[in-house]
C-alpha cells in the first residue's frame, strides 16, 4: 500500500517539477533577499519632505486609495490577465511609484483631468531646435531601421544614443551626459513621468507594438508627442503599458538570464522602477546568482500580505 501511494504522490509531482527542469528555469522564490530596506535615495527623500509628507504617509494613501475604487482593482485585474501576470505586479509596481517617486490623487478622475491639460499640440519631442524626427535622421541611426517591432527599433535608438551621442558633442551639438528619454522625451522637466502607472514616453514607445497587439489601442508615433502623452496619461490605457513593461521584464529575464521572477512581485517592481530589464538580465546572466531587489521593491515585498488583500 505504501508503494502504491508513493507512486501516486510522485505520479501528481513529477509533472510539475519536471517542467522546471524542462524549462531550465531558475525560480526566483519569494520574499526579500535583503534582511533590512536598501538605502532610499535622495531625490526621493528630498521630494517627500518638500510634500510635508513622509513614505508611511504615501504608502498608506495609495493603499487606501486602491482598496477604495474597486472599479479600478477590477480593471488592473483584467488587464493583467491580458498580459499573463499575476495583478500583484502591477499593483505593486503602483504602490511603489505612489510612496516613492509621486502623491496619489485622491480621486482616479483627476488623473484624466492631468490628461486632459497635455491634449493639445503646443510641444513636441526633441532637444533645443532639433526634433526627434530630425535627429533619428541622422546616419548613426540607419542600423536601427532593420528592426519593425517598437521594443528592439527603440532599444537600438537608445544604445546609439549611449554610444555615440550621450555626453558628447557631434557636427557642433552638444548634447547632455544623461539618459535618451530625459533629453527628447520630457519637454516639460527631465525626469517626468505621468500617469497612474508613472510611465516615461520612451518606456511606451518601446512597447507600443505589444500594447496594439494586445490591448487594440493605436500604435505611437514619436512626432505626435499629444498622443503619447494621452496614452500615459489616461488610467485605462496606462494600465496596458504598465502591464506590458512588467510581461516585458518577466519574458526578458526568462530568455536571456534563464530565471523566472514571475513569483516576486519585489523584483518586477525593482525592473518597472529601473527600467533595462535586457540589459539587466544580460549582466545577471554573466555574474550569476538571483536578482535582487532595492528600495522599492523591497517595500512591496515587505508589504505583500496586505497588498493581495487589495485582489
Amino acid at each position: 500500500m505504501r508503494r502504491i501511494l508513493l507512486a501516486l504522490v510522485l505520479a501528481v509531482a513529477l509533472p510539475a517539477a519536471s517542467s522546471v527542469f524542462a524549462t531550465g528555469l531558475t525560480v526566483v522564490p519569494e520574499g526579500n533577499r535583503h534582511a533590512e530596506q536598501p538605502k532610499v535615495p535622495g531625490a526621493s527623500v528630498r521630494r517627500t519632505r518638500a510634500g510635508k509628507t513622509t513614505f508611511d504617509e504615501k504608502y498608506e494613501k495609495i493603499r487606501d486609495l486602491l482598496a477604495s475604487d474597486k472599479k479600478l482593482v477590477a480593471k488592473i485585474k483584467a488587464t493583467a490577465a491580458d498580459y499573463g501576470i499575476d495583478a500583484i505586479h502591477m499593483i505593486g509596481a503602483i504602490v511603489g511609484e505612489h510612496t516613492y517617486n509621486v502623491d496619489a490623487y485622491d480621486r482616479l478622475q483627476t488623473y484624466y483631468v492631468k490628461a486632459a491639460a497635455y491634449a493639445g499640440n503646443s510641444f513636441r519631442f526633441g532637444y533645443g531646435d532639433e526634433s526627434i524626427q530630425e535627429f533619428l535622421a541622422r546616419p548613426e541611426f540607419e542600423k536601427c531601421d532593420d528592426f519593425s517591432d517598437s521594443y528592439r527599433l527603440w532599444t537600438c535608438r537608445e544604445t546609439v544614443w549611449e554610444r555615440s551621442f550621450r555626453g558628447r558633442t557631434v557636427t557642433g551639438v552638444s548634447y547632455p551626459d544623461n539618459r535618451f528619454s530625459a533629453v527628447f522625451f520630457q519637454p516639460f522637466y527631465a525626469g517626468q513621468t505621468f500617469g497612474l502607472g508613472q510611465v516615461n514616453p520612451l518606456t511606451a514607445l518601446m512597447l507600443s507594438d505589444m500594447v496594439a497587439r494586445t490591448s487594440g489601442y493605436p500604435k505611437l508615433d514619436e512626432n505626435k508627442a499629444a498622443s503619447v502623452y494621452d496614452a500615459i496619461m489616461d488610467p485605462d490605457k496606462s494600465l496596458a503599458y504598465m502591464a506590458a513593461s512588467i510581461r516585458r521584464a518577466i519574458d526578458d529575464y526568462k530568455t536571456i538570464a534563464g530565471i523566472d521572477i514571475s513569483r516576486n512581485p519585489g523584483v518586477t517592481a525593482t525592473l518597472y522602477n529601473t527600467g533595462g530589464s535586457a540589459e539587466r538580465a544580460a549582466a545577471l546572466k554573466n555574474r550569476g546568482g538571483l536578482p535582487e531587489e532595492n528600495y522599492y521593491g523591497w517595500l512591496v515585498n515587505d508589504k505583500l500580505a496586505e497588498l493581495k488583500s487589495l485582489l
